[in-house]
């Protein structure tokens, strides 16, 4: 006897809940993430699996398995939901108009680049909406792994063959410290005397305190005097109030060494040079409105390079009017 037709038995909806069990691997995170409750999950895998005549996932005590047909599944399930965006930014373009979702996740380092970007890009295509998260470094890796964004905005991209990514921006790290510091009247200081003060940190899987670290490392000095705090604002805040010096990305203090609040004593090796990219699993199909946002970066690029290492002064104007559509309600 022949398998019921799968056009007939299959719902978009039983396929999107499979692909957030199928990323999530947890049916609790993947409801959580769905804003569905877990037995309704529960339930489409069950009718999904119905329709299939195959089992999808297998619990094993607390542990939830991917089977392979789940695998094999996963694949047609991205390639039918690319097709599907593919077709809705067809349709918008013949409608004259772009639309979609872009989903972005950003390390705090970056919020002072994004904005830049999505300011630009809304003003040339307004109906996309744009959903940006701020994380650290670490955050930003399992977000990634987890395949939570359309693409994530990071530094110090991991050696992943399977990841592809495309540098942005320069994110120069300098060493900061308050005006009236002792070592800014010094010539030639090293890392060496700088560590003999009070080094403010970022948290573990900061990617600027993990740049530092691996630098201070190769230079065989010992950060022996840290204190942590959570954000580059609050480090800031620390170096004015003199409770330590810092190494901060160069635009988290543009206002501050202009109007004098912070100093940048002149190191060897400074400023440590990385570059902001952005990054997705290859094997994940990048959605009409991302390569989209992709292309429109390449070609923002010369002037971002531009505003960035010049002085600091008023953006120039492009468009944006910072108010809804008037079709919107």
């Amino acid at each position: 006897m022949s398998r019921p037709n799968l056009l007939n038995r299959l719902t978009f909806r039983q396929l999107q809940v499979f692909q957030a069990v199928h990323r999530q691997q947890s049916y609790s995170r993947a409801a959580e993430q769905l804003g569905l409750t877990q037995p309704a999950v529960s339930a489409q895998i069950r009718q999904l699996e119905q329709a299939l005549e195959q089992s999808l996932f297998k619990y094993a005590g607390k542990t939830l398995h991917i089977l392979p047909a789940a695998d094999a599944l996963a694949n047609s399930v991205q390639s039918i939901f690319g097709e599907v965006s593919s077709l809705q930014m067809e349709l918008s373009e013949i409608a004259g108009t772009i639309r979609g979702e872009l989903n972005l996740a950003a390390v705090s380092t970056a919020q002072y680049v994004v904005p830049h970007i999505l300011a630009r890009f809304r003003a040339r295509y307004p109906e996309v909406s744009v959903r940006l998260r701020v994380c650290n470094r670490g955050q930003a890796l399992e977000r990634l792994a987890e395949r939570r964004d359309d693409l994530v905005i990071m530094g110090m991209v991991p050696d992943d063959a399977n990841l592809a990514f495309m540098p942005i921006l320069d994110n120069e790290l300098i060493p900061v410290a308050w005006p009236g510091h002792p070592l800014l009247e010094v010539k030639g200081i090293t890392l060496e005397d700088l560590a003999q003060y009070y080094m403010l940190m970022r948290e573990p899987g900061s990617g600027t305190r993990t740049a530092f670290e691996e630098f201070a490392a190769r230079e065989r000095v010992s950060l022996r005097h840290t204190l942590e705090l959570g954000s580059n604002e609050a480090i800031k805040q620390g170096v004015m109030a003199h409770l330590g010096v810092a190494i901060l990305p160069r635009l988290s203090v543009q206002l501050e060494l202009a109007s004098g609040l912070l100093a940048s004593p002149s190191l060897p090796g400074f400023p440590l040079r990385r570059s902001w990219c952005t990054v997705y699993p290859k094997d994940r199909y990048p959605t009409p409105v991302t390569e989209l946002f992709l292309r429109f970066v390449r070609e923002l690029l010369p002037e971002l390079n531009a505003h960035f290492s010049a002085p600091m002064e008023p953006i120039p104007g492009h468009s944006v009017a910072c108010l809804p559509l008037a079709t919107e309600q």
